[in-house]
């Protein structure tokens, strides 16, 4: 009976120990995953900082590229006008110019024009001449420039009004 009582002592015995052994590796391991758990969520608030940083300095960037888009555009927008202005005041002036002049050396400069392939130059200054000058130009044309530039005015008016 002693024997039982010695090998129940000592099964106890090795058995608390054993368990005093597993409690002392649970805990390790608890403490290890607490500063695991705060490593990562050291690298994670590290990472979210370095990317809200990233997002601000990219939206900055895309409102200094609109910014600079509007002013671009708003340049352009000025050039074309002034463009249009320039090429309205030398049609203008041209269009002074050839009411001016006879219309057989007109029709002579516009048949000479339209050969070269310069057929929408001479209708833009046929659309600002006086209708009576086109009259008596058109006498002078080619029949083969004349009925090109018809068709044009034609077409022109038909866009205008529809």
């Amino acid at each position: 009976m002693l024997k039982i009582v010695f090998a129940v002592i000592i099964f106890t015995t090795s058995f608390l120990f054993s368990a005093d052994d597993t409690t002392s590796k649970f805990i390790k391991q608890r403490i290890e995953i607490r500063e695991l758990k705060k490593e990562l969520n050291e690298f994670y608030n590290k990472k979210e900082a370095e990317y809200k940083q990233r997002k601000k300095e990219l939206e900055d960037l895309l409102s200094k590229i609109e910014k600079e888009k509007k002013q671009i555009q708003t340049l352009r927008d000025q050039n074309l006008e002034i463009l249009q202005d320039i090429k309205g005041e030398v049609k203008t002036k041209t269009a002074k110019i050839y009411n001016g002049m006879k219309p057989k050396v007109s029709a002579e400069i516009f048949n000479k024009m339209i050969d070269e392939g310069n057929i929408e130059d001479v209708f833009d200054i046929i659309l600002k001449l006086k209708e009576k000058k086109v009259t008596l130009i058109m006498r002078y044309l080619s029949v083969k420039n004349a009925s090109l530039l018809t068709l044009m005015l034609k077409d022109y008016n038909n866009k205008t009004k529809g």
